[in-house]
């Protein structure tokens, strides 16, 4: 008889999606005051973007919640708040963030147009929905103010007052169309190398590697087609694009968490392995035992790292005991190669040559 599939980690995870669009919801309504200040219009976004945060919370909680995972998660944070690692190293999470999320530099190390091309999608992406979000949700709305003038507010409080027909007004109005210019230069670079690089012709797939940028072309298309729609062509087809617009707005958010680009969700978790593997690396910790190869006296990441390695393995059910040469995670690469080398020749005797 089939065993029951396990809840250990299903139940919490669904808990907490719960939990996540139960909270959107509040703020939703507390930020547009009742949702006085909330657009009926705008409701297909806001109901995409519930569900996309539910989902994005359950997939990560159960990512962060796996065995291999889950131990560096807390290690990271262990080593985080740690009065003397955060006196050791200060500036380390800062400079993470700039290298590993903001600025992306260690991309920049591989190819500047590769770098480019993350640049232009990433920011695009992330700043189209800072402005898109709020405005969807009630958090911000413009009121007239005098006949030459309009009101920003946030949460029902008053930010500024800007100017009609000039710069800062432009700007302010047409952001959207700047985050989808953006984005547009990163993924006609993006198009541009899956169609001419051989390995990414051998290797990707369409709904995978192809399917989220064709979602984000087509965003971006039908959202400067709304600009042109009211400017060029004087509020024509705006009713049809518009819709368009936001079934595949929606589409987008619904495929977050099960696409390609649920890897910008996990990246900060990176910044808690690079904080893990610097405090580990520490010349104090470096020399303690276990930190060597058994069998040659090079130097391993860390006695801790060792640690962990081998309670992670036990938890996944998988053990590497040799029995008098000790585990296999005591070796380094080299030396597991040079073990596994003489237990095949002592298994196949002369047939080995």
């Amino acid at each position: 008889m089939q065993q029951p599939r396990s809840t250990g980690r299903e139940l919490p995870a669904a808990a907490l999606a719960a939990a996540s669009a139960a909270l959107l919801l509040i703020l939703i309504y507390v930020g547009s005051r009742g949702l006085r200040d909330f657009d009926a219009a705008l409701i297909g976004y806001a109901v995409g973007t519930v569900f996309a945060v539910a989902g994005l919370v359950y997939r990560y909680t159960l990512w962060i919640t796996r065995p291999p995972t889950w131990r560096y998660f807390r290690a990271g944070w262990r080593d985080f708040l740690s009065w003397r690692n955060f006196r050791r190293y200060t500036t380390l999470i800062p400079v993470a963030w700039w290298t590993d999320i903001l600025a992306q530099t260690f991309i920049f190390r591989r190819s500047a147009l590769r770098w480019a091309m993350h640049m232009a999608i990433f920011w695009g992406v992330v700043s189209s929905l800072a402005i898109t979000l709020p405005l969807t949700f009630g958090w911000f709305r413009f009121t007239l103010s005098g006949d030459h003038h309009y009101r920003i507010w946030f949460f029902g409080f008053q930010l500024f007052r800007f100017p009609l027909h000039t710069a800062i007004s432009f700007l302010i109005f047409h952001a959207l169309d700047f985050t989808a210019a953006l984005l547009l230069v990163g993924l006609a670079i993006a198009f541009w190398r899956r169609t001419t690089d051989a390995g990414f012709l051998t290797t990707q797939r369409f709904g995978f590697d192809l399917m989220p940028l064709v979602l984000l072309f087509a965003i971006a298309v039908t959202g400067l087609a709304l600009t042109a729609s009211e400017l060029l062509w004087k509020g024509r087809y705006y009713s049809f694009v518009s819709v368009t617009h936001e079934v595949i707005v929606v589409g987008w958010l619904l495929s977050l968490p099960f696409g390609k680009f649920f890897h910008i969700i996990e990246r900060p978790a990176t910044i808690g392995v690079t904080l893990y593997q610097t405090v580990n690396e520490d010349p104090e910790r470096a020399g303690a035992p276990g930190a060597s190869c058994r069998r040659c006296g090079l130097p391993l990441p860390s006695a801790q790292f060792v640690t962990d390695l081998k309670a992670t393995l036990e938890e996944l059910g998988q053990r590497y005991d040799m029995e008098e040469y000790g585990s296999l995670q005591d070796y380094c690469p080299t030396c597991k190669r040079i073990l596994r080398g003489q237990a095949y020749y002592r298994l196949m005797e002369a047939r080995f040559l």
